[in-house]
């Protein structure tokens, strides 16, 4: 005979907590690499301000500085920097 009593496993309570903590660290994630996106675009964005012809009386060596310093911190790739260089120089 088959004895009847409370069934083995985890409880819908402790399944219900493990899918909301999962459900909250994607979500965190997702917000996260939101954020960096954004972060990188708003870089982008500013590179190409920088790489913008200089108005008259501008030193090309500060704005080559500045996209230097831009380029070391991780805000502009290897070639982004050498694109906004170039067309400085041009």
């Amino acid at each position: 005979m088959m004895r009847m009593g409370r069934r083995r496993g985890p409880s819908l309570l402790a399944t219900a907590v493990v899918v909301g903590a999962v459900s909250s660290s994607a979500a965190k994630k997702g917000a996260q690499q939101g954020a960096a996106a954004q972060q990188q675009a708003d870089a982008q964005q500013q590179a190409a301000q920088q790489a913008s012809p200089a108005p008259a009386g501008t030193d090309i060596n500060t704005q080559i500085q500045q996209l230097a310093q831009m380029h070391n911190a991780g805000v502009l790739t290897d070639a982004e920097f050498a694109a906004a260089k170039a067309k400085l120089l041009a």
